[in-house]
């Protein structure tokens, strides 16, 4: 039988309209009961990036978390909310400022939700996860519709990145800076887990140089939702006008036949792609665009196409989050005090592009060699 995934039109973030859209989502995949049994324990996982109201189209909307929160309470689960913000050095950033911020916290006081913090973890067979995990039964994915620097888009499977054990992330990152290493990672955690079902809000969508500051947001007006991360991330693909295949997550998923990654053998109910005539997305201008090149170029020029992160001090807070996540420790702010902005040791640094992942005013841009300039790159 073919993976379905559904995509329903949502104009707005008004409470009433948001449920109404999520219902459908996922009445048109069976209904919840399909997924979840009633009476279980369900972790919700959203993604809460950083302390950014939901207008910046960075995190989760929590009208869209309230959604699935009540139609869990219909039939009577325990519901959980937690994620892992991003990493500061050897801090993971306050998660209750990042709960407060992003309206998760007010949330889960209305409905009587339990919020936890993910620092308790448990070792799997490669990483820590968030042992949150052995505590329920189901888990809930909701994501973000974004693009990202990194690893192409932020949807399924790359939501699923917050639910490594705190600092760790960072080493990952040092580890498997190479994007289709770092893909392999992600397909990693998402073989572990194996989310119920997963809801992606794309109401408010962000395009070009996602997924945090540095991007754009969109009103895309669009629920997604599907049990199988890789063919949601396959037609999330589709509807940004790029091919699941040149999303290296989605790419390895599929290989290791973890869910569908063939559009053609995808189910999709609800809105036809094609009557919705959307404009392409904006992508990333980063080293994952490399990736769509043909394969004997790929491996002629892919040395000299180089992407590397650049500060902008004018914008700068001197905050330090980008010194403190750097894995490869090339960020430092001037030792002349009269200059602004940061400085980056470019021998050391491997362009994972953490520090823009993590910088709360966009005061870091992104740099390209010569070669990626003059071929459009």
């Amino acid at each position: 039988m073919n993976t379905k995934v559904s995509v329903v039109k949502c104009d707005s973030y008004q409470p009433e309209e948001v449920k109404k859209s999520v219902r459908e989502a996922v009445g048109l995949l069976g209904g919840l009961a399909s997924f979840v049994k009633p009476g279980s324990k369900v972790l919700l996982k959203p993604n809460l990036l950083m302390a950014k109201p939901p207008i910046h189209g960075i995190t989760t909307h929590p009208e869209v978390v309230r959604a699935v929160i009540h139609l869990l309470k219909e039939i009577n689960c325990q519901i959980t909310v937690g994620d892992g913000p991003s990493v500061w050095g050897k801090y993971i950033e306050n998660p209750d400022e990042v709960y407060a911020v992003t309206g998760m916290k007010n949330l889960c006081l209305e409905e009587n939700v339990r919020l936890i913090n993910f620092d308790k973890r448990r070792m799997r067979e490669k990483f820590p996860l968030a042992a949150a995990l052995d505590e329920c039964d189901y888990l809930i994915n909701i994501p973000k519709f974004k693009t990202h620097e990194f690893t192409l888009i932020s949807g399924g499977i790359k939501n699923l990145f917050g639910l490594v054990s705190g600092t760790f992330k960072t080493e990952l990152h040092k580890n498997y800076f190479q994007p289709s290493d770092f893909a392999r990672i992600l397909v990693d955690i998402y073989q572990q887990t194996r989310p119920a079902l997963t809801i992606i809000d794309g109401i408010l969508a962000m395009e070009g140089d996602g997924p945090a500051t540095s991007g754009k947001t969109r009103n895309l007006n669009l629920l997604m939702a599907g049990a199988d991360c890789v063919a949601l991330d396959t037609v999330m693909a589709r509807i940004m006008g790029i091919k699941g295949q040149e999303v290296l997550s989605t790419k390895e998923a599929y290989a290791r036949k973890l869910g569908e990654g063939d559009l053609d053998k995808i189910q999709i109910g609800g809105e036809d792609l094609d009557r919705l005539n959307i404009r392409p997305f904006i992508l990333p201008k980063t080293s994952a665009k490399i990736s769509r090149l043909p394969k004997p170029l790929q491996k002629l020029i892919k040395d000299l196409i180089r992407y590397y992160p650049y500060s902008l001090p004018e914008k700068c807070s001197r905050c330090g989050h980008c010194i403190g996540i750097c894995p490869s420790e090339c960020i430092a702010f001037p030792k002349n005090r009269k200059k602004s902005g940061i400085e980056f040791d470019y021998k050391k640094c491997i362009a994972c592009f953490c520090c823009q992942e993590a910088c709360p005013e966009a005061a870091i841009a992104v740099k390209k060699s010569m070669l990626a300039r003059l071929i459009g790159l």
